[in-house]
Order: structure tokens, then C-alpha cells, then sequence
């Protein structure tokens, strides 16, 4: 990865930095917090399981604040010593005591815990938001809310509110606030999906990743905007960790890394069509299983939820699928592409999938082989919907703007340049639609993710 190989040159950088803050000249060496930690070899981290912190996931740990940490852990040289916690109060007491060196829960940063505890530099920006079942009742404000508002203990959400019944009576209306250990927040809100319980308040990082499991989670309002997320530190210490901290997030940022970390966790589901991800369930449920195994048939070395995927934006599993353009069946091929994948019946649904799956493969071994994944794959779905002359016209943009063209994240923001005549009239191939190229992309990305979900749901 390009933020490694930058990283290293920084290391001299990093040791420069420490001499200073350890080592004066003629003074004798005074222990900081960072040189102790550098010392013991390991970053110790508490955290909690879920999709935008860590989890275990079938090639290992995962997780967008997971990525982060193991990053400063390699960026100082150290271990990263990862203790998930199932309750915030004994987390932040061992943050308190000086047994761990930092948390990291993907949660943000509030006025309670900013007495608490120091904070490295904010990364993210995220929103509170009250979740409701959607076709239920809407609340407008606090004031009018009933039922139960839900969250886990010591978490920003608790207290968020737990600060706003202090300030004001009845500030949850006819509500009553709850605070639970037994559940985390993506169980409380399948709760809220399934009608168990009423409310909860949730940041909008997490519901994003939920909202494509759950359709009918609905957003009634905000409860507080643009909360900053920073990692937690332990308040009585020196700055030394904090600077390491502030140095650490400027590389990252200054790479690139940080913004293809973020594409990849949330980039495709910060928008959310609430029809469009109803009606991929039923059909998951209704339509998928008449054709899962000749996805898994012909999928050959790519994983066959890909594939599934990749059809399913293209046809909505529909055999008879047409659109204006003349490409048809399950895989929507051309006829020139059916002929050259030796598919006699676009409409027969094994020979569509078989084409459409060879096809895809090839296109994959034409990307750069420099390119890693999920690079490679995002651009050739790119490719699958304009072809690969218009990506490689996007990519040779994204190097003459100043992006990175092996790196999907760059790339996808001049595809929609592919329409403008002031960009498309500069490229080889000329004018495509590089605007529904993006979107393509990005909706196979969500209907891969909940496949893959959905998926792994049904073999536990």
C-alpha cells in the first residue's frame, strides 16, 4: 500500500522527535508516556466489537478503527495489543488507571468524557440521530417522544441524553430512558427494525452500516450534529502519545490513506434508498435461489455474492431483462459480448451467468496488475457498465488532475467527468456516461456487502 512505503520514510522523522522530547543535551533522559510505550513494544487499545470498530471477519481482524490503530501501531514500530470491552464504565475506569494507552470506540467525542480524558486530533465528523421503525409514527422532537429510547451504558449516546434529562424536565416527553450492557448498538438497532424496542439514538457511521441489513430503520431527527470522533487518552499523562497522535493522523491524511480507508467502510452506503434495499431483500429471499448455484457454478476463483450482485443491478434476477440500449438476460450482455463468450441464449439463464462471468474475470486480468484490491475490482465493475477504454480515460484524468489512477477512490471522482465536454473532448475514447458508471459501482458494493451479510447470517 502507497501510505506504507511513505510511512518508512517518516520513520527518521519519528526518532527525531522522540530524541527531543527523551534526550537533552547533558540532561538526563526523562521518561515520557510515548517512551515507555515505545519501550514495552505494544499499543495497548480498548475497544468494542462492531462494524466500523473490530471484528473478526473471515481474513482476519477487520474494521475501520481497527485499520487505524494496527496503522499507528506499524507507524511507531509496535505490537497493537487490542482488548475489546463489553462495558464502556470498566473501559474507560482501565483508560483511567493507566493500563491501556488509548480507546478507540468509533464513538464521539462529548462534554462529560472531554473532562474525563484527553483527546487525540478528531478524524471524523459524525451526527447523533434518534432511530425509529420506519412506518410507525414519526417524532418530531424530544418533547414528543413515547415508548423507550434505548442505548448502551456509557456510551456518547447515554450521555448525550442522560445530559439532556439533567438540563431540562421531561425532555424525552412521555419517554423513558434506558441504559443496557446486553446489547451493542447494532443489536439495538435490529431491535428498533424489529419492533422489540422503540428508540435508539445511534451515530450516523453506524446506522449507515446497518441501514442496508435493515431497510426500515428511519432517521426522526437530530440529536446533536457534526460530534467530533477522536481517540481517547488517559488526561494526566504528557503530550508525548497526543503528538505522536497529531503526526500520525497528518501522514495518513497527507498519503491518501486515510481517505481510501474511509471509502472503503462508508464511501457506497452514505446514501440510502429505502425502496431500492426493501426490494433487494425480497428478492434475496423470493428470486436469489433460483440461480444461486450457477452463481456458484460459474463464478470460478471470484466469490459468486459478486457475481450475484453484479446481476442483480443489472437485471433484478429478471431472465427476460431488456433494456433500451439492446443488452439482455440475466448478466444484461451485449450481442457482441455474447458472441464472444459463446452465448447462443442471452435470455437462458446458466448461459448468462457463465458469459457474464467470464467476461467479468477478464476484465479483471486486464487491470493493472499493480493495482490491489479492492482497487481492482471496483474498476473493473467500472468497466463491465462503460468499458475499459472509458476507465483507462478516467484514470489517465485522475493523473493529469493530481489523483492517484490506481486508486478507486480518486478514479470514481472523475468518472462523472466522462459526460462533460470540457474534460471528454481531452480523452481517447470521448463521451460516456461516467456518472452511472460511479453509481453502478457503488450500488454492486452495497448489494455485495449484504449479501455477504446475509450470507454469513444464514451459516451461523
Amino acid at each position: 500500500m502507497q501510505f506504507i512505503d511513505y510511512k518508512k520514510r517518516l520513520k527518521n522523522l519519528v526518532v527525531i522527535i522522540l530524541s527531543i522530547v527523551v534526550i537533552g543535551c547533558g540532561v538526563p533522559t526523562v521518561q515520557t508516556a510515548l517512551s515507555t510505550l515505545l519501550e514495552r513494544e505494544s499499543l495497548r487499545v480498548g475497544t468494542v466489537y462492531g462494524g466500523a470498530t473490530f471484528y473478526n471477519g473471515p481474513e482476519g481482524p477487520q474494521g475501520f478503527e481497527y485499520e487505524l490503530l494496527a496503522g499507528f501501531a506499524d507507524y511507531l514500530g509496535v505490537t497493537l495489543d487490542l482488548y475489546p470491552f463489553y462495558n464502556y464504565d470498566v473501559m474507560l475506569k482501565q483508560l483511567a488507571d493507566g493500563n491501556l494507552d488509548i480507546v478507540a470506540t468509533g464513538g464521539a467525542m462529548t462534554d462529560a468524557l472531554g473532562h474525563r480524558f484527553d483527546y487525540g486530533p478528531a478524524y471524523q465528523q459524525v451526527d447523533q440521530v434518534l432511530v425509529y421503525q420506519a412506518g410507525t409514527p414519526r417524532p418530531k422532537d424530544m418533547s414528543s417522544l413515547t415508548g423507550e429510547i434505548v442505548v448502551v451504558s456509557g456510551s456518547s449516546q447515554a450521555q448525550l441524553l442522560e445530559m439532556a434529562l439533567t438540563d431540562a424536565d421531561q425532555a424525552f416527553g412521555n419517554a423513558k430512558l434506558i441504559t443496557t450492557d446486553d446489547s451493542d448498538f447494532e443489536e439495538l438497532l435490529q431491535q428498533v427494525a424489529s419492533g422489540s424496542i422503540t428508540y435508539t439514538v445511534a451515530d450516523s457511521n453506524r446506522l449507515a452500516l446497518q441501514r442496508r441489513r435493515y431497510p426500515n430503520l428511519a432517521v426522526a431527527f437530530n440529536v446533536e450534529k457534526s460530534l467530533p470522533m477522536a481517540w481517547a487518552l488517559p488526561l494526566n499523562q504528557d503530550d508525548s502519545v497526543k503528538a505522536a497522535l497529531i503526526e500520525y493522523f497528518g501522514t495518513v491524511h497527507q498519503s491518501g490513506w486515510f481517505k481510501v480507508l474511509e471509502d472503503k467502510y462508508f464511501g457506497h452506503i452514505r446514501q440510502f434508498d429505502y425502496v431500492d434495499s426493501r426490494a433487494f431483500k425480497l428478492a434475496v429471499e423470493t428470486i436469489l435461489p433460483q440461480y444461486k448455484s450457477l452463481f456458484k457454478q460459474y463464478s470460478g476463483e471470484l466469490d459468486w455474492r459478486l457475481i450475484a450482485a453484479m446481476s442483480y443491478q443489472e437485471s433484478h434476477w429478471e431472465v427476460d431483462a431488456v433494456s433500451y440500449t439492446g443488452v439482455r438476460g440475466l448478466m444484461m450482455l451485449t450481442m457482441d459480448t455474447a458472441s464472444d463468450w459463446n452465448v447462443d441464449d442471452r435470455t437462458d439463464p446458466e448461459q448468462s451467468i457463465r458469459g457474464g462471468s467470464r467476461y467479468f474475470a477478464s476484465l479483471l486480468s486486464r487491470i493493472p496488475a499493480r493495482i490491489g484490491e479492492p482497487d481492482r475490482t471496483w474498476m473493473a465493475l467500472a468497466a463491465y457498465n462503460i468499458g475499459m477504454g472509458h476507465l483507462e480515460d478516467a484514470r489517465v484524468l485522475t493523473e493529469r488532475q493530481g489523483g492517484n489512477p490506481d486508486l478507486w477512490v480518486d478514479v470514481k471522482r472523475r468518472l462523472p467527468q466522462l459526460r462533460q465536454k470540457k474534460y471528454y473532448r481531452t480523452t481517447k475514447y470521448g463521451y460516456a456516461r461516467g456518472d452511472e458508471a460511479l453509481q453502478y459501482v457503488e450500488n454492486i458494493r452495497r448489494y455485495y456487502d449484504s449479501l455477504v451479510w446475509l450470507d454469513e447470517q444464514a451459516s451461523n
